[in-house]
């Protein structure tokens, strides 16, 4: 019975982090692209350079954002399996 609920709470954990993941690259990409809109409004640009060039650098962090906690993740699961070991 112990490992149907480890099991359970393993997969849910993994559902909360990446729904987490998720919602933290839209905030910062609608951010970017909210703030672009916004700036080109103020300074009245027929083009929206502000637009292009924010939407795509909160591209670029959320990205980074991302692949930062998936890499910190992932090392921090493995030094639980390491730590597990030395235990037995």
């Amino acid at each position: 019975m112990k490992p149907s609920f480890e099991k359970k709470k393993k997969s849910l954990d993994s559902y909360a982090r990446y729904s987490s993941i998720a919602f933290q690259m839209l905030v910062i990409i609608l951010a970017g692209v909210f703030g672009g809109i916004k700036l080109d409004e103020w300074l009245e640009l027929d083009i929206p350079v502000f637009t292009i060039i924010l939407s795509l650098l909160s591209v670029i962090l959320a990205i980074y954002y991302v692949t930062r906690d998936l890499l910190r993740s992932g090392k921090d699961n493995s030094n639980k399996k390491d730590a597990t070991n030395y235990d037995r």
